[in-house]
Order: C-alpha cells, then sequence, then structure tokens
C-alpha cells in the first residue's frame, strides 16, 4: 500500500483528473500547451506502439531535453535494437526535439501526473526502462511505473536544498520516491547527499548538460552571416533575461564603437520584437540581415550558429536571479565567456572554467565593459580562453561513457 501522503495525493490527483481538458485548453489558448497535441498530455498516444524492448527518456523542458540527445545517440549506437520513446512537458522542449532528435526516436509529451492518465500511457507504450533527468519527480507516474516493474533511473539528478525542504516534510512519502529508482546519478555532491538523506542511492556523478556534443549549425548560413558581418568583431549575449540586456548593451556601446557587432540572443524569443524597438536593431525572425550595432538573434534552434559566428559569448542569467546558464554549450565550441556573478546552477563547471581562466565573473556593467574591452583589443587572450574552456568541455564526456556502462544492467534483454 502507498503512504498515506502518496495515497492523499493520488486520491486529489484523482478527483481533479476531470478538469484536465479543460485546464489543458485553456493552457493552449495562452501558448503554454500544443492545442493539436493535448491528447498526449492526457496519456492517449497517437502512434502505434512499435514491437519490442523500449526504453523511455524524459527532459521536461529545453534543457533537460537537449541534455538527453548525446545519451540518446550513445543507446542507438549501443543497442541499435532498442525503441526509444522520448517525452518532454513544454512546447519549446517539443519544437526542439522535433528538429534534433534522430529518425526513428518517437517523441510525445509527457503525461499529466493523475492516475488514470499515467495508466493509460504505461498501457500503451509498456516500457522496460524509464530515464528521468534532472528532478522530474512525479507521484503517481513513479509509483506506477515501479509497481508494475519497470526499471527507473534518475540521471544527472538536481535536488535543490528548497525540494529538498519539501520532501523532508514527508519522509515517508520522500523515502518511497526515491528508494524506487534503481540508478540515480547526481549532477553535483550537495544533491547526492540531499538525495541519501531522503533515502535513495545515489552513485558517482554525472552531469549531461556538461557531457554533450556541440550545438549544430548550417555552415552555409554561418558563411552567409560571416559575410553580412563585414569582418567585424561579434558579442553574443546568450540566454539573456529582462534586465540583463540593457546591462550588456550598456557595456558593449561603452567600448565597441562601430567596429563591433552586438547580437541578443534572449532565453525566450518572443522578446525580439520588444529587443529590436527598444535597441534600434535588426532581427533575425524577421529575415534582417546584421546590420548597424546590435542584432537580435530571436530564432529557436539557431544557438550553435550564433555561438560559432561571435567572438566573445556573454552568458546571460547570471545577473538576473536564476542562477545563470550553462557554460559548457559556448565552451565546447571554444569561446571566451564572460558572465554575472550568480551562477550557482551551474556552481561547478563555473567554478572549473573560472578556474582555468576559461571564464569571468563580471558583477555589473561597468566591470562587463573593462572585461570587453580587454578581450576586444587583444584576439589572442580571447583565443587562448576559448581553448582553455573547449579542453575542459572534451574532458566531461568521459562522464557519459561512464553512465552508459551503469545503465547497461536496467536495458531490456
Amino acid at each position: 500500500m502507498r503512504p498515506s501522503p502518496l495515497a492523499f495525493y493520488a486520491v486529489l490527483t484523482a478527483l481533479l483528473e476531470p478538469l484536465a481538458p479543460m485546464l489543458l485548453r485553456r493552457r493552449a489558448a495562452r501558448g503554454k500547451e500544443d492545442a493539436a497535441r493535448l491528447d498526449e498530455r492526457l496519456g492517449r498516444a497517437r502512434p502505434p506502439r512499435p514491437d519490442g524492448r523500449l526504453v523511455w527518456l524524459h527532459g521536461v523542458s529545453v534543457g533537460e531535453a537537449t541534455s538527453l540527445l548525446p545519451l540518446v545517440a550513445a543507446l542507438r549506437a549501443s543497442q541499435p535494437g532498442l525503441v526509444l520513446l522520448v517525452t518532454s512537458g513544454t512546447t519549446t522542449a517539443a519544437e526542439m526535439l522535433a528538429r534534433r532528435l534522430p529518425d526513428g526516436v518517437i517523441h510525445q509529451y509527457a503525461p499529466i501526473d493523475t492516475p488514470r492518465t499515467v495508466a493509460r500511457f504505461l498501457d500503451h507504450w509498456r516500457p522496460s526502462l524509464a530515464i528521468f533527468v534532472e528532478s522530474e519527480l512525479w507521484p503517481n507516474l513513479i509509483q506506477e511505473a515501479h509497481a508494475r516493474g519497470v526499471k527507473l533511473a534518475l540521471i544527472s539528478a538536481r535536488i535543490t536544498e528548497g525540494t529538498a525542504r519539501n520532501w523532508r516534510r514527508f519522509p515517508v512519502a520522500a523515502h518511497e520516491i526515491f528508494s524506487s529508482f534503481d540508478l540515480i546519478l547526481p549532477q553535483d555532491d550537495a544533491t547526492a547527499e540531499r538525495v541519501r538523506r531522503l533515502g535513495g542511492s545515489p552513485g558517482p556523478k554525472l552531469n549531461l548538460k556538461l557531457a554533450g556534443e556541440p550545438l549544430p549549425a548550417d555552415e552555409a548560413e554561418l558563411e552567409r552571416l560571416r559575410e553580412a558581418c563585414a569582418g567585424r568583431r561579434v558579442v553574443l549575449a546568450a540566454s539573456t533575461h529582462p534586465g540583463e540586456d540593457e546591462i550588456v548593451v550598456e557595456a558593449f556601446r561603452s567600448v565597441a564603437g562601430a567596429g563591433a557587432l552586438l547580437i541578443l540572443a534572449p532565453r525566450h524569443p518572443d522578446r525580439g520584437p520588444d529587443l529590436a524597438a527598444r535597441f534600434a536593431a535588426t532581427r533575425r525572425a524577421a529575415g534582417e540581415a546584421p546590420s548597424g550595432e546590435i542584432h537580435v538573434a530571436d530564432t529557436l534552434g539557431e544557438l550553435g550558429l550564433f555561438f560559432r559566428l561571435a567572438d566573445i559569448v556573454v552568458m546571460g542569467g547570471g545577473w538576473a536571479g536564476v542562477g545563470g546558464h550553462n557554460p559548457l554549450e559556448p565552451a565546447r565550441i571554444g569561446r571566451p565567456i564572460l558572465t554575472g556573478p550568480d551562477v550557482s546552477n551551474a556552481a561547478e563547471p563555473y567554478a572549473d572554467l573560472l578556474a582555468e581562466a576559461a571564464a569571468i565573473k563580471a558583477p555589473d556593467a561597468a566591470a562587463l565593459a573593462r572585461h570587453l574591452r580587454g578581450l576586444l583589443d587583444n584576439p589572442a587572450i580571447g583565443r587562448r580562453m576559448g581553448e582553455a574552456a573547449q579542453a575542459y568541455a572534451n574532458r566531461q564526456s568521459a562522464a557519459l561513457d561512464d553512465a552508459l556502462a551503469r545503465l547497461e544492467p536496467l536495458l531490456p534483454a
């Protein structure tokens, strides 16, 4: 029998389940769900299940789903007979996966965590192994899969202190959930300790976001953009949040002059029109070529293109109170990295990159301007930083091989 908090959760979600279609339609009207695929969120699959052994991988949003791609490729290479199902929870993740998943890998939206929905999903797909990434811990889904004998893995696990504190309020339920996993590979030592205290058995560290391949880019389009830049030095501000664009633009304008180009790639591309209007910039989504001093890259799936175009990368999230963003994306392409003071969401890789002189923190616009000036005036320093960043990124790929070895006993025979 389920521990009482989990039983209460199951009853509550079952009572709320009749409201789910209406709530999903409302979310779809706000652009938060794919209106054409709401049945998938209710556990009703469109494609038939292929014959054979099926492994299910889940990453909720773009970052988590992107981090799964190297694992998907590795599983296809090592176990070509497996059927692979990848689920995600957001429309932007689904759009990215539609472009980047290999042929033959199935994508579906993840089911909402209500008992009948979860049962429909599992009845149809019948996975032998479910691999969750980071912190997707839906009680009904985990409990039902475990009860059916599905092997469970939580990899690249990331449990914040806030999340752990919430679970500690229900220690019996926490133990039941975390002990259901056959394999847990934490991102860092802090997560490992939290998992252990909550009843799980953490293994070696693995951060999939550090072990991926370079983001893809269209080489012909890259060459066209280089021609449009006409030899100017390019500064890319990637994954910026509101308030950070102003910091970057202030710093750039104070040092760059007419001899450089700033590209703003906001974390949420729908901010593109506002940024273009505010800074008198051209826009990628409008089909405009980079001209003037600022260009807004407000399309999905093209960051690999702009990382390669850039001479210097300013990673957003460090000035916005969100804990920074993954520095390995520019590092894999060998670019020097500048960022803000708060990189708590990627503390370990930033600490390593800072120690190896591959990245620099700038607390404010004035400090960012000084560092931009130094890198623009001394390209050789930027190249050395980029080489150090790329060397660090290359070393992280070994962790994926270890993860595959630990997943192998859980794979269906």
